[in-house]
């Protein structure tokens, strides 16, 4: 996939709704099955909302980082300085573009973007356990599993509607530097 006209910016309020509409896209229901990161046999229910977004969107310490080609939304992830780290998250690629190398280049500049505006050392993020081909994925990526678990937050339904009684998150680690 040429990159040639891909350009990365910073979030903003705007962008909200087509923010919303990609992570919703790359996760949930049968759109998010055109793509390889699909959530739907795991969760139902939204993977986000508006009010959500906003709130990364609007973190004073971290951003919404945007990938735009020819002046549209194909792509996004949150980085967030946490002091000794940066967290990763909100990982979104356009479904259609799953597959086609676009994933790299995104959290290649994620990990120069935390670096470079913040100095952290590492980059983390959790991943659904159960989640393997994309643990596998960000492994060949340099990302280590580090056996921590969290349990996955049952009956919050902003985080989704689990369809088994044993997801929880694992936390991944790479060094930066």
């Amino acid at each position: 996939m040429p990159t040639t006209s891909l350009t990365f910016r910073t979030a903003t309020d705007t962008d909200v709704p087509g923010l919303v509409a990609l992570v919703e896209s790359a996760y949930r229901g049968d759109a998010s099955r055109a793509g390889w990161t699909t959530e739907a046999d795991l969760l139902e229910g939204r993977r986000t909302d508006p009010e959500g977004v906003a709130a990364v969107v609007r973190n004073e310490s971290g951003r919404l980082l945007v990938a735009e080609r020819d002046g549209e939304l194909i792509a996004c992830c949150q980085l967030e300085n946490r002091g000794d780290h940066a967290y990763f998250g909100m990982f979104a690629v356009r479904p259609e573009l799953q597959g086609s190398g676009l994933g790299k280049v995104i959290i290649a500049e994620a990990e120069r973007t935390a670096l470079t505006a913040w100095g952290t050392p590492e980059m983390r993020m959790t991943v659904i356990r159960q989640r393997a081909e994309l643990i596998a994925w960000y492994e060949r990526r340099g990302y280590r599993r580090t056996g921590e678990f969290t349990p996955f937050p049952y009956g919050d339904e902003r985080f989704g509607i689990p369809q088994r009684a044993d997801l929880e998150f694992e936390l991944l680690v790479k060094p930066l530097d």
